[in-house]
């Protein structure tokens, strides 16, 4: 399940906390929203772009909305499964981590994931932070040296007792193994009352409701001390200190190591930087339900024993099912984000995930449902809309914003109806409900597709000539709105249908243009109207999909040869670069920005260049495998 990590050499600050303008003077509390960090174990699967969609959609509405905020997603890198991984790939941990990382890093540009910070748990920022944490617990009087004896996954990096085992293995279907060594504990047990206490208190602390309620069961027998030390490999945080009584080298539990990422982020152990004061508490920990038990019992009491304030919500979303089955590598079932990205583009599969299942619940992943979600919403519904009124409006009111005469009931109702939506999509995002989202857009634009239907402006030219062109002032106005709200889920159709509106970036594409006071001008100048989302070719399941459609054109035309040249000529400079700064022993944040950028530029590229294949693995080297 995703985690959390980091990387010494590549760290990576994509961009800083950006926000828009506000449309109130009120300032608006700042957001830091988090995915876990990914468990540097195995390749991205479509489980991680979900979590990391969630995040963008929530950080792309908040800085929208006039939020200044911070969105943090990145690698968990440390414990006993990479080590394990590293040496059978015969490669060194740090390596094999560096590689994998670079796998999840590859996502953003891929879906457009607005982070701010890409962190990782093998730099030495983290390892400072985390060695921090362990201090504070120690100070509070909340670890002391035992000896643990019980059940361990390796796989879910995940101590278990007996009652939970299920047939012999974890809950989660991992192997397990008996485990017996000496340990530092946490006194989870003294944090249960104060825990209750603060989940009761603070409804939204943990949702959906139903895993609050799973947690709240879960801790009604109490909670045992945690085993927070290991000792029987070495990849990991050192435990920091003088050496223990039992003069045994101990590492972090990598789920301590891990969670405190969130922290290292924001500047921590300096509580008083500039970040940590802005952002902390977090607003918003993602995760899978899966690992909701990490999020909402441990991390609360490590913060609370280390005396700092808890997040304001843990959410634990579903798990993507195929034909209702769960994806596993074993059954050959797995969703390749990648792969899935590169046939469609970005807009459909966020779109389809975020709108097709209840946020928080499992769902079943379908392409053809995909094709014919992104077919009606995107296509038929938004895409029609748009070329019908602009191509129509370029012929007829000389390639500008017609002026509008009185409204009429129905318009000023439509209008009324559009600027109304930001509300509701607020609450929506506010409660996580981020599956009514595009819902509450989709209606939008049905009613805007009612309304030309019955105002029919091709009638109205040569009887009601300032009719036709009110009602295509009003058709206007409503695309405006609609291109701003697309811009969390679907944010290359919002850009593209601003751009066809003539609004320019900046601030009039923030949410303080909702409403009358932004309406665009008539006489305005509107570019050549464009199709922005075109239909996708069905996939027939049954056929195993058949010829791979085109990847899905909202996005940007073919390159020409020239303009495909050139991008060559970047990505060949900004390798040479990455491999520059790496040889001269460059800072990890440096050499991340420049691996940023090298992965961009190849997003650019058609996903069938020889640039983006996939290298040959690399086989064990004789001395590896001796």
């Amino acid at each position: 399940g995703p985690r959390a990590g980091a990387g010494g050499s590549r760290a990576l600050r994509v961009r800083s906390g950006r926000a828009f303008a506000s449309a109130s003077a009120v300032a608006k509390e700042p957001r830091f929203i988090t995915t876990p960090i990914y468990y540097v174990n195995g390749q991205p699967h479509i489980g991680h772009v979900y979590t990391s969609l969630a995040c963008d959609v929530v950080a792309r509405f908040s800085r929208l909305d006039g939020h200044k905020v911070l969105f943090l997603t990145g690698t968990d890198e440390h414990g006993q499964k990479v080590e394990q991984s590293a040496c059978k790939a015969g490669e060194s941990p740090q390596d094999f981590a560096d590689r994998v990382s670079d796998t999840f890093r590859a996502l953003l540009p891929l879906y457009d994931f607005s982070a701010d910070q890409f962190i990782r748990t093998t730099e030495a920022r983290h390892k400072e932070a985390a060695a921090a944490l362990w201090s504070a617990l120690v100070e509070s009087g909340d670890l002391y040296l035992g000896a643990y004896e019980g059940w361990y996954s390796v796989r879910d990096e995940c101590f278990y007792t007996e009652e939970e085992l299920v047939d012999g293995n974890a809950p989660t279907g991992a192997e397990v193994e008996w485990v017996a060594e000496s340990s530092y504990f946490f006194r989870l047990s003294r944090y249960r009352q104060r825990l209750e206490e603060h989940i009761l208190a603070n409804p939204d602390f943990i949702g959906p409701a139903s895993r609050r309620n799973e947690v709240l069961a879960f801790m009604r027998d109490g909670l045992r001390d945690l085993s927070v030390s290991r000792t029987t490999f070495s990849w990991g945080v050192p435990v920091p200190g003088p050496p223990p009584p039992d003069g045994l080298s101990h590492v972090m539990y990598v789920w301590l190591d891990a969670l405190t990422n969130y922290l290292t982020a924001l500047g921590y152990p300096d509580t008083e930087a500039a970040d940590f004061r802005s952002f902390w508490p977090a607003s918003l920990h993602v995760v899978g339900k899966d690992i909701l038990r990490f999020h909402a019992i441990y991390w609360p009491a490590f913060l609370m024993a280390a005396g700092l304030p808890l997040p304001k919500r843990v959410f634990a979303h579903g798990w993507w099912m195929n034909e209702g089955e769960k994806m596993s590598k074993s059954v050959g079932n797995v969703v390749d984000p990648v792969a899935l990205v590169q046939r469609y583009g970005p807009d459909p599969v966020r779109h389809f995930l975020l709108s097709d299942v209840t946020f928080g619940a499992d769902g079943d992943f379908s392409e053809k449902k995909l094709v014919e979600s992104s077919n009606a919403k995107l296509a038929n519904e938004l895409g029609n809309l748009a070329y019908r009124t602009l191509s129509f409006t370029q012929k007829q009111c000389g390639g500008a914003v017609p002026a509008p005469d009185a409204f009429s009931e129905d318009d000023l109702q439509l209008l009324a109806e559009a600027a109304a939506l930001l509300p509701q999509l607020r609450t929506h995002v506010d409660s996580m409900a981020l599956h009514r989202y595009s819902q509450g857009v989709s209606g939008l634009a049905s009613a805007a597709n009612r309304y030309i239907d019955v105002q029919a402006p091709w009638a109205l030219k040569k009887s009601e000539p300032a009719r036709m062109r009110t009602v295509l002032y009003v058709l206007i106005e409503v695309l405006r709105h609609l291109a701003l709200y697309s811009q969390p889920v679907t944010p290359r159709i919002g850009a593209a249908l601003l751009e066809q509106l003539g609004v320019p970036e900046g601030g009039g594409r923030s949410f303080a243009a909702v409403g009358e006071g932004s309406a665009l001008q008539p006489g305005q100048p509107l570019p050549p109207p464009r199709i922005v989302f075109q239909r996708i070719e069905e996939v027939d399941e049954a056929e195993g999909g058949g010829e791979a459609p085109p990847p899905a054109a909202a996005l940007t035309a073919a390159l020409t040869a020239a303009e495909e040249a050139a991008l060559v000529a970047e990505v060949g400079a900004a390798g040479e670069r990455v491999r520059s700064l790496k040889a001269s022993g460059a800072g990890s944040e440096e050499v991340g920005g420049a691996v940023a950028t090298l992965l961009e530029l190849k997003a650019r590229l058609p996903p069938d260049h020889e640039l983006n294949a996939k290298p040959a693995k690399k086989k064990k080297s004789k001395a590896a495998k001796a």
